[in-house]
């Protein structure tokens, strides 16, 4: 076994075992914690497969981003010690079902095509380019769905911020904004 066979089984392992762990934690810290490592690991695919460029925004996006704005959400509400209520048995067959059907549609589509090896080398990617398409307002530039994509994760954050702060069983913020 290689040291790329290695990783690659370390890394789809990490990805599978943490993802798992991600949807079937009752503690939204874990869970948290749990799509950091699967975020991380799936940048360390994309490293194996010298898509460093991809690899780097997996990092900074994904991992660095979306997960510490998640995490500061969590500690921003003070619910880190919050526990999802446990899953009704139907809701959980469900999913299982669900989950078996697009296990067998994956498995059924990597089965049927046709994998072949190129005799062709990788073309060189110029890096100049491609800053100047991610930077461009133009046919190509991809700065305007950059800035509406920021634009929908502030509002959805702020949302949920306002939704985690409603009034707990004593309604005592209600009565606060009604005192004012």
């Amino acid at each position: 076994m290689t040291a790329n066979q290695l990783m690659f089984i370390l890394f789809s392992s990490v990805i599978v075992a943490c993802s798992i762990l991600t949807v079937t934690s009752r503690r939204i810290l874990r869970a948290a914690v749990y799509l950091l490592f699967v975020l991380i690991s799936t940048s360390g695919l994309y490293f194996m497969l010298n898509y460093q460029f991809l690899a780097a925004v997996q990092l900074t996006l994904y991992a660095g981003g979306i997960v510490v704005l998640i995490i500061f959400s969590i500690l921003l509400t003070s619910h880190i010690s919050q526990k999802f209520e446990a899953i009704e048995i139907r809701k959980s067959v469900f999913s299982a079902l669900a989950v078996a059907a697009g296990l067998i549609v994956t498995i059924i589509t990597i089965l049927d095509f046709r994998f072949s090896a190129t005799t062709q080398a990788a073309r060189e990617i110029n890096m100049q380019a491609v800053g100047n398409d991610l930077l461009s307002t133009g046919k190509d530039g991809f700065i305007l769905p950059f800035e509406v994509v920021s634009i929908l994760l502030l509002a959805a954050m702020v949302a949920a911020i306002v939704v985690a702060k409603k009034a707990g069983p004593s309604g005592a913020q209600t009565e606060t904004i009604k005192e004012q």
